[in-house]
């Protein structure tokens, strides 16, 4: 369970603050009280989430690089953080045919560079560092990964996110456990949720198809992936980031994925959006080919639900519902802002009833 007082005053250091979850999770812990500090390079879309949600004036927001190590080192120090969420990534799969270079560059030497800072930065406590589902190698079967399954993944944005796996295990036993910093590492599925701008992804161009009145174009309709409302994760980051700080056996890394019903192919979840949406909005198949991407995977994510009683809340009808209204309302026009907040209270209240 979800214990957001717990932030309450409490230093948090955040990478990745101006992407889709980071914006999110910058917003659930301003409202949670905490002093948050973000590093991240600005948002490279035009809508950007951080600046519709006007975050920027209640964090202290550092636009820097995650490869530029003194930077990153510096501006944690200044900040004294006692949490630390790594976020920052380069997040795309087709992007990272594109720039393999660039891609391993920032999540692997990324990765190095936040847990460096980590080391030389003594007031840090409880350190998470958020990865992907697509860690695991894929062997295309039925059942879910489990955290002890062979890490391998298959495309460069995949394989560099294994990589950040393999260097924070080392890290941790080389140098954070002995200093009394708690590490772990979270594999989520993926994420929905409003205020996504990013290409390449199913929701945004579902957004930006039926916005100018087209029919949506589904890349991959077969494709069977663990959806999940952007807030289902986060609130999984969070309690892991709290039970590691109140109890350092906690540490480990966790599964965060939908359950079973959950798991859906890409053209089920264009039907629910189109569902959700109403008017006029349909879709169709424009499979074309192009880079390898897993056709099926889902997680087991039977450990962090024996851990820590955590479990999904959204069903991914749901997820889709309050994804498709959010993108309503930024279309005309509202208080995003205050419309973002009425989602989070109402996510975790209703986390906390159950």
């Amino acid at each position: 369970m979800n214990n957001l007082a717990f932030f309450r005053g409490k230093k948090v250091f955040l990478t990745g603050h101006t992407g889709f979850k980071g914006s999110w999770l910058s917003r659930i812990l301003i409202l949670s009280g905490a002093e948050v500090t973000g590093y991240a390079l600005e948002a490279p879309v035009e809508a950007k989430l951080f600046d519709t949600l006007h975050l920027g004036k209640n964090m202290h927001s550092v636009i820097g690089d995650i490869r530029d190590r003194e930077k990153l080192i510096r501006t944690m120090q200044e900040a004294q953080p006692e949490i630390v969420f790594h976020l920052a990534a380069q997040p795309i799969v087709r992007e990272s045919y594109k720039d393999p270079v660039g891609t391993y560059e920032t999540n692997v030497m990324g990765t190095v560079n936040i847990l460096e800072a980590v080391r030389q930065t003594k007031s840090v406590k409880s350190f998470l560092n958020v990865t992907t589902d697509k860690v695991y190698k894929n062997n295309e079967w039925e059942w879910g990964y489990r955290e002890i399954d062979e890490l391998d993944g298959y495309d460069p944005y995949s394989n560099s996110k294994s990589c950040s796996e393999l260097v924070t295990h080392s890290y941790e036993k080389s140098f954070l456990k002995e200093a009394g910093v708690a590490v772990s590492t979270a594999r989520a599925g993926n994420v929905i949720g409003g205020g996504d701008f990013a290409p390449d992804r199913i929701i945004p161009d579902c957004v930006r198809a039926v916005a100018k009145g087209e029919k949506i174009a589904v890349r991959n309709p077969h494709s069977t992936r663990p959806y999940q409302h952007v807030l289902e994760p986060l609130g999984a980051y969070l309690m892991i980031a709290q039970a590691q700080y109140e109890n350092p056996a906690c540490v480990g890394s966790y599964n965060v994925g939908p359950g079973d019903e959950d798991c859906i192919t890409t053209g089920q979840l264009a039907d629910l959006f189109c569902n959700s949406w109403g008017g006029e909005a349909a879709w169709e198949n424009l499979y074309q080919g192009g880079p390898h991407e897993a056709n099926f995977l889902k997680l087991d994510c039977s450990k962090i639900r024996t851990a820590f009683g955590w479990k999904p809340h959204w069903q991914v009808a749901q997820a889709v519902k309050e994804t498709a209204v959010w993108y309503q309302a930024w279309l005309e026009g509202k208080d995003m802002e205050a419309f973002t907040d009425e989602q989070i209270r109402k996510y975790f209240t209703l986390q906390e009833r159950k």
